[in-house]
């Protein structure tokens, strides 16, 4: 299959099929904002705004402050929650030539060395907390960290908040410090707003690296250098056209400061790096830094509040956070309808998600499909109600081809509307992962003379070039010599009025093969049986497709974006059978 389908009449107006113009350092991107934009704010915190002039000096004072510790290409950690020191701090280790290794805040000290061991950081940033200090004090025993600076919040406050919050012991502190280690505030006051000048060669040269299980489940860093973060902002740019006012024309993000990004989703992952962090600068917007979206009573008050404190007009976010909205007891008593735009990923929404989030804020969500190894979007759906396909992820991004290809032979390419393996090539796939030669030999292939990156999703091209997502290959469910997809069975579950989170496995069964095992976890309030929902499953779906088993969970194991983990399921399922 040469052409591509995708380009067709469903292919959105307007949107040009190739990029251009992503060959440049990534810190660019904050560079253009504050030369163009300057007074405009960035960043949002407690209230206090820090504008894109002043993010970026203080990035060129870190940058300053590092350049005298590290060499080009070193690595430099990030374990940070979503604070306003998180841009100036990413941005300033690459103008100094670094390359950020992003860390989950809530790593515990062992999980953190792995990574800090394994990427051979010369340098961390971690919060001021009792938690998260001690933490990467510990992790970096035994590794090339020989550089710790301390961040705390409180310059970042508004002057009255941060003053009653020293005063009440509020504002969050480690209990004692090691010597040696800098003070954040100080590094910035202490240094000049001079990078040093190098050479970024933009195609080659690191950026991130950033930890994920990818297709085998083994944590590995995803090498992502400059161009293949810069190609992925710029394609999504080109891509999102929005309705800015009822019944006015679809059209281009406004920029310098008309766009307010809800910054929920964890910087530390590509998700919320790249679709928040990163193109909110781009496009001169505003970003709200929310640490905690779990944070409020009940839980995930404060996102709402922080909705309609800021007008937010963009949010990006992963099932459960939709889900948490729609279900929340208090969401009809605060205005969302400032609300234009919303991007899900990470895992498949559900329709009846989507539905009643839309009804509540009269937004349009358009869901994709990405992989930290692709910077990570790949698809998209079209970013208005009449071109979008619900129940897809949409068309490959402008410089994007996808391939769906034979699960057993790897180099040959199915028809349209086959399921197989996913395969993606352009500009966003990352140079390989880090140090791991063997692994990368295995995830690429060359078709047609481009290099493709095989996803390890299982899925299909539809007749107008939409992707639709079927599974993960390990995920199938074999049932009497049936396949069986649990995405399928979980969409059912969905639309049963008293169900929250659903997730589906396969469980040994010594007649079949497998059955299937359905979780749920119900929505607050309310009760059910499983006779209940083994009756509502006969209902809707093919005897070998139904759950033979039900479990009622209070909560579902989910990821850091909120993905829920099969495998843990799984895994506590092997050991249920052995036990």
């Amino acid at each position: 299959m040469s052409f591509k389908p995708w380009q067709s009449p469903r292919w959105p107006e307007g949107v040009a099929p190739e990029i251009s113009g992503f060959e440049a350092p990534l810190y660019s991107i904050l560079e253009g904002s504050a030369q163009r934009y300057p007074d405009k704010t960035y960043t949002v915190f407690q209230g206090a705004q820090r504008t894109f002039s002043k993010v970026n000096e203080t990035a060129d004072r870190v940058a300053d402050f590092l350049a005298q510790r590290i060499q080009k290409g070193d690595r430099v950690a990030i374990f940070l929650p979503n604070i306003p020191h998180y841009p100036e701090i990413f941005f300033g280790i690459l103008k100094a030539g670094g390359v950020c290794v992003t860390c989950n805040p809530l790593y515990k000290a062992d999980e953190l060395n792995f990574q800090l061991k394994d990427s051979g950081a010369k340098a961390v940033f971690v919060m001021d907390h009792p938690q998260f200090y001690p933490t990467a004090v510990e992790a970096a025993k035994d590794t090339d960290v020989d550089t710790v600076v301390v961040c705390n919040i409180k310059p970042y406050l508004p002057s009255m908040m941060a003053f009653l919050g020293g005063l009440l012991g509020k504002i969050p502190k480690a209990e004692k410090y090691e010597k040696g280690h800098f003070f954040y505030d100080q590094v910035v006051a202490s240094h000049d707003p001079k990078p040093p000048r190098l050479h970024i060669e933009p195609v080659r040269d690191p950026a991130v690296l950033i930890y994920t299980g990818g297709t085998t489940g083994l944590p590995k860093g995803a090498v992502l250098t400059h161009s293949n973060l810069m190609s992925n902002v710029i394609a999504l740019d080109e891509w999102i056209r929005l309705e800015h006012k009822p019944g006015e024309a679809l059209k281009k993000m406004i920029r310098g400061g008309f766009h307010s990004y809800l910054g929920v989703l964890p910087w530390y992952h590509s998700f919320g790096l790249t679709v928040c962090m990163l193109s909110s600068c781009y496009t001169g917007s505003r970003l709200v830094c929310i640490p905690d979206p779990r944070a409020g009573k009940p839980p995930f008050t404060d996102v709402l509040k922080s909705i309609e404190k800021y007008k937010i007009t963009t949010f990006v976010g992963v099932p459960t956070i939709f889900s948490a909205i729609v279900n929340h007891p208090l969401t009809e008593k605060f205005d969302l309808s400032s609300i234009i735009g919303c991007g899900s990923g990470a895992a498949p929404l559900p329709v009846e998600v989507i539905k009643q989030f839309e009804a509540k804020t009269g937004a349009v969500i358009f869901e994709g499909y990405g992989m930290t190894e692709a910077s990570p979007v790949i698809t998209l759906n079209p970013t208005n109600r009449e071109q979008r396909k619900i129940g897809s992820v949409g068309l490959p991004l402008p410089s994007t081809e996808v391939k769906i290809l034979d699960i057993e032979t790897p180099t040959k390419e199915l028809s349209m509307g086959e399921d197989g393996e996913i395969a993606i090539s352009g500009p966003q796939v990352m140079a390989g992962y880090w140090n791991r030669p063997q692994v990368n030999q295995e995830v690429f292939v060359e078709l047609d003379g481009k290099r493709f990156l095989l996803s390890g999703d299982i899925g299909h091209l539809d007749e107008d070039g939409f992707l639709v997502i079927t599974d993960r290959k390990k995920d199938l469910i074999l049932v009497g010599g049936f396949n069986v997809y649990p995405r399928e069975i979980e969409e059912v579950l969905y639309t049963h009025q008293k169900v929250a989170m659903a997730a589906v496995i396969g469980v040994p069964d010594p007649h079949t093969g497998e059955a299937v095992k359905a979780f749920i976890q119900l929505k607050e309030g309310v009760q059910a049986t499983e006779e209940e929902f083994i009756q509502f499953c006969k209902e809707k779906m093919a005897g070998y497709k139904r759950p033979k088993y039900i479990e009622f969970r209070e909560t579902l194991p989910t990821s850091v974006v909120g993905k829920v983990l099969r495998r843990v399921l799984r895994d506590e399922e092997l050991r249920k059978s052995k036990a």
